[in-house]
C-alpha cells in the first residue's frame, strides 16, 4: 500500500485543541476527560476517554495534540492503551490475570545463557537483583535455569502473581499486562509500575543478551530499528505508570 493511500485510511484532524479536563460522574466517580474542542471522544466500544488521573489525562491528552493532518493511532500507543483498559479490563480481569500470571510462569529472568561466561555473571547479577527484588517486594520466588527449556515455577509464585493481578485497578492492570508482554517478564513489568527501574531500564536488562552480542559482533541494522521502536513502548509505559502513582 502507498504512503498515499496509507494516509487516506487515516481521519484528518478534525479539532484545534485537545486537553485533559476534570469529570465528575452522575454517580460520583471522578476522573479526566480527554476534551477535543470541548467535546470527548470515545472508544471503539463508544465509553468516553476518561482517565483516572491529571496526569495520565495530560499524556493521553498530548499524544492528541500532537497529530498535525491526520491522526495516526501507531503514534498513540497511551491512548490504545486506554481504550483496552476501558473497553477491555472490567469485564475481562480474571483473563488478563492469567495472561499476566502465564508470562510468570516462563519469565524471561529465568531463563539464563550458559556461556560465554560473561554473559552468564552479567546476567546473574542484573537478573538475580530484580527476582531478588520481587521475593523481598511481593514474597514471588523464581526458580532461574541455565538454558532454554522450560522449567516450572513454583506454584505458590503463580497463584501469588494471579492474585496480585487482581488487586491492580484497571489502568494498572492494563499497563502490567502490556508491560509483562513487552519484556516477556511479569517481574520487569511488576519493577517498572513501583519505579524500581524504568521503562527503558527494563528494557536494557530483557535484551541483556542482544545487547550483550553487539558489544562482541557489532550493531545490526535491522536490530537497531527493533530496538528503537520498543524504546517508544518502554518510555511510554514508564510515563503511563508514573501518572497513576
Amino acid at each position: 500500500m502507498s504512503d498515499k493511500a496509507e494516509l487516506l485510511l487515516k481521519p484528518k484532524r478534525f479539532y484545534k485543541a485537545a486537553a485533559a479536563a476534570p469529570f465528575l460522574g452522575e454517580n460520583g466517580e471522578g476522573g479526566y476527560a480527554i476534551q477535543l474542542d470541548g467535546r470527548t471522544p470515545k472508544s471503539p466500544a463508544r465509553k468516553p476517554l476518561i482517565l483516572p488521573t491529571k496526569a495520565l489525562g495530560e499524556l493521553v491528552a498530548a499524544e492528541w495534540e500532537a497529530q498535525v493532518e491526520f491522526i495516526d493511532n501507531s503514534l498513540m500507543p497511551a491512548t490504545r492503551l486506554a481504550f483496552t483498559a476501558i473497553d477491555r479490563i472490567s469485564e475481562t480481569r480474571a483473563e488478563v490475570a492469567g495472561e499476566i500470571t502465564a508470562y510468570a510462569a516462563s519469565d524471561h529472568l529465568c531463563y539464563r545463557a550458559e556461556h560465554p561466561t560473561a554473559l552468564v555473571e552479567r546476567q546473574a547479577r542484573e537478573w538475580g537483583a530484580i527476582l531478588d527484588w520481587a521475593q523481598a517486594e511481593h514474597g514471588l520466588t523464581f526458580t532461574p535455569v541455565a538454558g532454554i527449556i522450560h522449567a516450572p515455577q513454583p506454584q505458590a509464585t503463580l497463584a501469588g502473581v494471579e492474585a496480585l493481578a487482581l488487586t491492580l485497578d484497571d489502568f494498572s492492570l492494563a499497563g502490567v499486562a502490556f508491560a509483562a508482554g513487552l519484556y516477556g517478564s511479569t517481574v520487569l513489568a511488576l519493577a517498572v509500575r513501583a519505579g524500581r527501574l524504568t521503562g527503558q531500564r527494563a528494557l536494557d536488562v530483557s535484551r541483556l543478551e542482544e545487547i550483550f552480542q553487539a558489544e562482541q559482533w557489532g550493531k545490526d541494522a535491522e536490530a537497531v530499528a527493533r530496538a528503537e521502536a520498543l524504546a517508544a513502548e518502554a518510555t511510554m509505559i514508564d510515563r503511563w505508570f508514573a501518572a497513576l502513582r
